[in-house]
């Protein structure tokens, strides 16, 4: 991932406030405030869904980043992740995309906060 692509992301997303973006495997996390929103992988940037948020991408042609491990119990399997490419439209239009991620940053959140309540214990 080059200097440059991380460049252009953050210029894309500037709407959002101060973009941070931290490598991790062989891409990157792409975070506002914190929480990631979004993940870059060969030079594609795909954003953090829900079920709303996925078929609004998919009516725009988009599709979901598939992650295929090479260790592990599932070596070779192909793993669709909950992040979808951003549409072809928003790369050359801050605003637009500034809008997907704002959708993609309240599905982060909306995760996050789930996770963070918890689990209440059954009654035996």
């Amino acid at each position: 991932m080059s200097a440059s692509f991380n460049d252009f992301v953050r210029e894309l997303f500037a709407g959002l406030g101060e973009v941070q973006i931290k490598r991790m495997f062989g891409g990157a996390g792409v975070y506002v405030g914190g929480l990631m929103f979004a993940l870059l992988a060969d030079d594609t940037i795909y954003i953090k869904t829900d079920a709303a948020l996925k078929a609004a991408l998919a009516e725009e042609g988009s599709g979901p980043f598939v992650w295929t491990p090479n260790k592990g119990s599932r070596a070779g399997e192909s793993v669709e992740m909950s992040y979808w490419r951003l549409p072809e439209a928003a790369l050359d239009d801050p605003e637009l995309a500034s809008e997907w991620a704002a959708k993609a940053l309240a599905a982060a959140k909306s995760k996050a906060t789930a996770k963070a309540k918890p689990k209440k214990k059954r009654n035996a």
